[in-house]
């Protein structure tokens, strides 16, 4: 291998390992679509309209003040079942030998936790707290495999602490606000293409801030509609880079800015008789803040220049659900649910840290009552994942990586609430 060509290949490898904004759990983009226990049985369709446990501090805090009074926690637990296959399509240069083959599935079982309680301070007034994971990736490629230059390990967690207020104007109308504290740590790596390099591995991590808005109208004694808004998040990420090879003269420390997106989500919620409940929504998502990520080195002689940046150029997004729930008697509640889910990524762009494309949700639940404070929920959901093509490289003089994904997600949720 020539010096040349091994030089091209570890800035391949840097520009690959440095994608910090990378992957997803279960919705568009890397966002965590799971947030309650009831919600994966409607495929979260109508999620700022509906009331149906203390989950509602996350999804539209005014809903709050239509929960009983009292003090109400609420849990639940998501195990997701990932699957993501790449099929090679005529990938070229240093990516058109198969290596130790097609990188394997990549993505391993997950659980995703969330937590909220709700509690009346007075009549009018109620607070609520949300625990919970907005964003997420988790993928761990084969060493060796064709594409290892673009990806090998890809972790992003996040964690967000959200206190929140809603006031009841009136018997027709609710408003809420609410802040949030929220933390991202990643780890991200891929081969540098040389033994004496080995991996590049980028560890990082921030913490930052962002608020909420949510208004609740009871237009009629069986419809109301809910709308809610969050906003963007920015987060300056710092951390580490270097190599686990023996050569590690371009260890050193970095930074980038990256932004969040803020969304809008417009919920309507009916009761259609004795037995019947409908909901839909539409939820707006400015991805489009995702366009390119400059990283900085802030060590060493080089402190202050790019050493590296990515183009992303996402899209805002818009996913629209349905749902129906039908009382089939006091204590059980069956739910049916289906959303359709757009993708911010585009066949230009699109890296394997993140084989996303657009998707449809389609679910069921069942809510159980075994008493008057306590509420199971089972759910579970399936998503249809349109192939993801990929046509990308972190230098076009080594080669593209050509292909497709082939996608598909399973959801099992296990919630619990109960009322004191």
């Amino acid at each position: 291998m020539t010096q040349s060509l091994q030089a091209r290949l570890i800035c391949a490898a840097v520009a690959a390992a440095l994608a910090v904004t990378s992957g997803a759990a279960v919705a568009g983009g890397f966002g965590v679509g799971t947030v309650s226990g009831s919600g994966t049985g409607n495929a979260y369709a109508g999620g700022a309209a509906v009331a149906e446990d203390s989950s509602v501090a996350w999804s539209n805090p005014a809903a709050m003040t239509l929960l009983a009074p009292g003090t109400a926690v609420s849990a639940a637990g998501h195990l997701i079942f990932p699957s993501a296959d790449f099929r090679n399509g005529g990938s070229s240069g240093v990516f058109a030998a198969p290596g130790t083959g097609e990188g394997g599935e990549g993505i391993g079982t997950a659980l995703i936790p969330n937590l909220y309680l709700t509690t009346a301070i007075t009549e009018n007034l109620r607070f609520g707290l949300s625990v919970n994971v907005p964003f997420g990736l988790g993928r761990n490629l084969d060493q060796g495999w064709r594409g290892q230059l673009t990806a090998l390990q890809s972790r992003i967690n996040t964690l967000n602490i959200n206190p929140s207020l809603a006031y009841k104007v009136s018997d027709r109308l609710s408003v809420a606000a609410g802040v949030s504290v929220q933390h991202a740590d990643a780890v991200l790596t891929a081969f540098t293409g040389a033994a004496a390099t080995g991996n590049l591995r980028l560890e990082a991590a921030d913490t930052s801030f962002g608020y909420n808005f949510g208004a609740m109208l009871q237009a009629t004694p069986d419809t109301r509609f809910g709308v809610t808004y969050r906003s963007r998040v920015r987060y300056t990420v710092e951390g580490s880079v270097y190599f686990t090879g023996s050569n590690t003269a371009g260890n050193g420390f970095v930074r980038a800015d990256i932004t969040m997106p803020d969304s809008a989500s417009l919920s309507a919620f009916h009761v259609l008789n004795n037995k019947w409940e409908l909901m839909a929504d539409l939820t707006w998502t400015g991805w489009s803040t995702v366009k390119r990520l400059d990283v900085q080195r802030t060590s060493g002689p080089l402190s202050g220049q790019v050493l590296t940046t990515l183009q992303f150029n996402w899209k805002d997004t818009l996913r629209l659900g349905v749902g129906a729930n039908y009382k089939y008697s006091d204590r059980i509640k069956l739910r049916l649910g289906m959303a359709v889910d757009q993708t911010p990524t585009n066949d230009v762009d699109r890296t394997p840290r993140l084989p996303d494309q657009d998707r449809t949700w389609v679910s069921f639940g069942v809510q159980y009552k075994p008493n008057k404070q306590g509420t199971v929920e089972l759910g579970y959901a399936h998503q249809f994942i349109k192939y993801a093509n990929i046509n990308t490289t972190p230098d076009p003089a080594v080669g593209r990586l050509i292909g497709s994904y082939d996608n598909k997600v399973d959801i099992l949720t296990l919630g619990y609430s109960h009322r004191f």
